[in-house]
């Protein structure tokens, strides 16, 4: 072997060590913000926050944030909307200036501990506090939605195209592993409040505060080992924030087919996302579930998401993202649909409810955000990112909507969960209809083998 050989594989063994050891550190970000998805959005804002606002509530059950009377009961996803109106101007802006500076990690830094330090304040929301929890949700919320634009946007430039299913599918892993572990400790507190001292809406309070302390402290990792990238082909210049915005679809209109998938995306996944965000409120309220319960429930949920995104990963390196993508939402349809159905006061079906969420959850989130890595043209990642951010962890913005007001006009939660089928079934068919390998190529990338 030769002088000039050996030292290509040396180089070539060094680069795959680096390229190893920044997408281990990449997983780390999942690991510290699922947290607040997990504990917060999903298990205990939703109630607390209602609670909350029921408490501040006139007789006729409405309370009036800036004069507008709003029923108490609808107030947790219409501030969940009102997150994503915000997040709709900041998220352009800082997805271009991303790539155009090449300076990711201290705009994601900006951002991350942005979004903790909101949630750690979520300790002080008491009493009949609600507007004060409506706030720190929109800046969570909100910080949450410009991290992940910039954390995603990492994954075309950390993974060759073979990779990148399995390492999106990893680092969702990582998130619900956490997840689940946080909430277990979580479990233990609020079962047994008593025990430590403290009461039920204290046990609460310190379940969301530690949720913004966990997602503080680990995204050191991250932060130690990505590096920042120029791109040449990185866009000259930023504009205000709906500009900037236009200005991304605009460019989008060039690649047609990226902004089909886009769109699909974002009906569908809104449709995940409410689910995930509005659930817990469901099954206490409507169907008049312990909050152990429902901490259980979604422990369930995480744990089955680790083993459902790893499959659905597989299945992905065997009959393609696409196709595996368009089976979850089959059976995303056919789980939200049975939820209608579920008798009140009955915790098992609700874990069975549960285990079918978690066994797609993971999956169809992953491998959307890997195929739509795909259709991103280079240098334009964390800008195209900021557009499918729209609808990820918890920044749905028309589910909740909807939820809110089907759940204002009838009073009925079954109506509201039942009418988020509608997402899934429009999603399945504009998805059905994107040809992606020709959008990877008119994106300009490689066209993996299998997509």
């Amino acid at each position: 072997m030769g002088t000039d050989t050996v030292r290509e594989t040396a180089t070539g063994a060094t680069a795959l060590a680096d390229r190893k050891r920044e997408q281990r550190g990449w997983y780390f970000y999942d690991w510290a913000c699922s947290v607040y998805s997990t504990s917060v959005l999903t298990v205990f804002l939703g109630p607390y926050l209602t609670s909350v606002a029921k408490a501040a509530a006139d007789a006729d059950g409405f309370v009036h944030p800036l004069g507008i009377p709003v029923r108490a009961g609808s107030f947790f996803p219409y501030a969940v909307s009102l997150s994503v109106i915000l997040s709709v101007f900041v998220m352009p802006l800082a997805g271009a200036a991303a790539d155009r500076t090449g300076r990711k990690k201290p705009l994601l830094a900006l951002s991350a501990y942005i979004g903790a330090a909101a949630t750690t304040g979520m300790f002080f929301l008491e009493g009949d506090r609600y507007l004060l929890g409506g706030a720190l949700l929109v800046v969570a919320n909100s910080a949450l939605a410009v991290s992940m634009v910039l954390y995603n946007s990492y994954l075309p430039q950390i993974a060759p195209p073979e990779e990148r299913d399995a390492v999106s599918s990893r680092g969702w892993a990582f998130g619900y592993a956490s997840g689940a572990l946080v909430l277990v400790a979580n479990l233990v507190l609020y079962s047994n409040y008593d025990t430590f001292g403290v009461s039920e809406a204290t046990a609460v309070r310190i379940c969301l505060a530690s949720a913004g302390v966990w997602w503080g402290a680990f995204t050191l990792v991250p932060l130690r080992r990505l590096r920042d990238r120029r791109s040449t082909n990185a866009p000259g210049g930023t504009a205000p924030g709906l500009r900037q915005l236009v200005a991304t679809v605009r460019d989008m209109r060039r690649h047609p087919l990226t902004l089909s998938f886009l769109l699909a995306y974002l009906v569908y996944n809104d449709g995940v996302q409410t689910v995930i965000s509005q659930a817990s409120v469901y099954g206490s309220e409507e169907l008049g579930l312990e909050q152990s319960t429902l901490i259980v429930a979604v422990l369930l949920v995480q744990v089955l998401a680790v083993a459902g995104a790893l499959a659905m990963g597989r299945l992905a390196r065997a009959y393609g993202a696409k196709r595996t993508i368009l089976g979850s939402l089959v059976a995303w349809t056919v789980t939200i649909g049975a939820g209608f159905f579920l008798p009140a006061h009955a915790p098992t079906w609700f874990f069975v409810l549960a285990a079918g969420i978690g066994l797609v959850l993971g999956g169809t989130q992953a491998l959307s955000r890997s195929l739509f890595s795909h259709l991103v043209p280079a240098g334009k990642e964390a800008e195209y990112f900021s557009a499918y951010e729209m609808s990820d962890r918890g920044m749905s913005w028309l589910g909740p909507l909807v939820f809110g007001l089907a759940y204002q006009l009838t009073g009925s939660y079954r109506d509201a969960i039942v009418s988020l089928v509608a997402f899934f079934l429009i999603g399945f068919v504009l998805l059905a209809r994107v040809p992606v390998r020709q959008a990877v190529h008119d994106a300009g990338n490689p066209v993996p083998a299998r997509i």
